[in-house]
């Protein structure tokens, strides 16, 4: 019914019903007309016959015992007189059967219509009878006698026969002209079902168009109010909705701006003076030594806090940057495997064993080196710090890649996929943690309110890659630990590839 329903539209569904209303009255309006119009024709045209063959039976003098012959002939100059058509008049005496017609006896004539003329001598009695489907008409009336006041029957019944052919042609005559006239009259009615579909839809349209304008962003949409319907009740909703949206949005978008002007602010306040901290605090590690050991150990960790806010303060600034659209690609061909590397290698994480790679030579593509190596440093610190040793890099160049399953953001486009992987052999990501992993300042564990990272480093890591075009979701690995997996796509044929 459902799928029914999604197939057929609005308009065609409205059109629908209204034929069917109109269908459904016309129908039963024709078939309660009907039914009236048969029983008067069939009434008029019994009442006709069963009055004139009384007044006929009750003027005749039919001398008993009764005699055949002139029986007949008195029967065939009743049924002449038959209205409203001739009949066919039979009468039963005891044994003897006379008719006016060649058969002395009928089959149209009935048990119960012979009981029920016996049982009323005096006013007769009538049925309609149905025979080889063709309708008759059968009328008995038994002859009396008077003995003083007292009537008595004298045992002749007489019978009329009438077929009722003319009156059920003309109902069957009407029954064709209702059939016939239904079609004009459901096409005739068309036109008021799609004058009135036009009327409904016509707001609904309205409405639709007004909420695609501003699903497009365009909040000073509205919809222009007709009448006082329900419908118009409904445009004044959406109009009262959107005001109190577009004052809202308005709203969270000032406090949106004036939260990334406060951060950009007070980061760019924060690099002078940390700057001469951060220059203080290398002097102040140096002669740690020196000092006592409370001392050192303070001027330690004094340097360690004050390196976090430094790091804190790049971070903000960056994002920052991503916020107001300030952002900007520098590409430049590299060797993807060999970018890879040098992260490593600046970091100092290629002087143990805790990484293991798999970097095949030969990808080249149009990157921006210094935001794929904050992209590379990142998972692989996250992972270094978060997870456990061995961590696993991957490097591939796909054809086509499917969405897999885990936490994902960002949209990528079709064709070549350079594909860089991050794995650890930690315990993994929880899974209420997945949808949020990516979000600014979360951090999966919540006992570590207090790490060395700032809770941006992977919120940048998707913005840089969404400024590639490309995508980065993380997901748990079949054997355990959190894998991240970022997609680019490539331009290009293999072996010389471009972003």
């Amino acid at each position: 019914m459902t799928r029914w329903r999604a197939r057929i539209g609005l308009r065609t569904r409205l059109v629908l019903a209204f034929l069917l209303v109109a269908a459904v009255s016309a129908g039963t309006t024709a078939t309660l007309t009907y039914r009236k119009a048969r029983t008067a024709i069939l009434e008029q045209a019994q009442d006709t016959a069963v009055s004139s063959f009384r007044d006929r039976v009750s003027d005749m003098g039919i001398p008993l015992p009764v005699e055949s012959k002139s029986l007949q002939e008195q029967l065939r100059q009743l049924a002449r007189q038959g209205k409203p058509h001739p009949w066919v008049v039979f009468a039963e005496y005891g044994s003897v059967r006379v008719s006016s017609g060649t058969s002395p006896v009928s089959t149209v004539i009935t048990p119960q219509l012979r009981r029920a003329a016996l049982a009323s001598p005096r006013s007769g009695s009538f049925q309609r009878v149905e025979k080889h489907g063709d309708p008759w008409l059968t009328v008995a009336v038994p002859t009396v006698f008077r003995a003083g006041k007292t009537v008595r029957p004298t045992g002749l019944v007489l019978y009329a026969v009438m077929p009722l052919t003319d009156e059920e042609a003309n109902v069957r005559a009407m029954v064709t002209a209702a059939r016939d006239g239904a079609l004009p009259g459901l096409a005739v009615a068309l036109v008021p079902a799609l004058l009135a579909a036009r009327s409904v839809l016509r707001p609904v349209r309205d409405l639709r168009k007004a909420s695609q304008s501003m699903g497009r962003g365009r909040l000073d949409t509205r919809i222009q109010v007709k009448g006082s319907d329900e419908l118009a009740d409904l445009a004044r909703t959406f109009n009262e909705s959107a005001v109190a949206l577009e004052r809202s949005v308005g709203e969270l978008q000032d406090a949106e701006a004036r939260a990334r002007r406060f951060a950009s602010d007070v980061s760019h306040e924060l690099r002078t003076p940390l700057a001469g901290m951060l220059a203080v605090t290398e002097v102040l590690d140096e002669d740690a030594a020196r000092l006592a050991p409370d001392t050192a150990a303070a001027v330690r960790l004094i340097s360690a806090e004050t390196g976090k806010l430094a790091v804190l303060v790049e971070d903000l600034m960056e994002i920052s940057r991503f916020d107001a659209g300030a952002a900007e690609l520098n590409t430049d061909e590299v060797d993807v495997a060999q970018t890879i590397r040098k992260t490593l290698t600046g970091r100092h994480w290629t002087d143990s064993d805790e990484i293991v790679t798999d970097l095949p030579d030969g990808i080249r593509a149009r990157l921006d080196p210094r935001r794929f190596d904050v992209v590379v440093a990142n998972l692989v610190g996250n992972a270094l710090r978060h997870g456990a040793a061995p961590v696993v890099v991957r490097l591939r160049l796909e054809p086509g890649t499917e969405k897999g399953a885990g936490a994902e953001s960002g949209a990528g486009g079709e064709g070549a996929r350079l594909v860089t992987e991050v794995a650890d052999s930690g315990p993994g990501i929880r899974p209420e943690a997945l949808p949020h992993i990516f979000d600014r300042f979360y951090k999966a564990e919540s006992a570590r309110t207090r790490s060395e990272g700032s809770g941006l480093g992977l919120a940048i890591t998707q913005e840089n890659v969404w400024l590639h075009g490309g995508t980065i979701r993380a997901a748990n690995g079949p054997q355990g630990g959190a894998v991240f997996t970022v997609e680019i796509p490539l331009m290009g044929t293999a072996g010389e590839v471009t972003v």
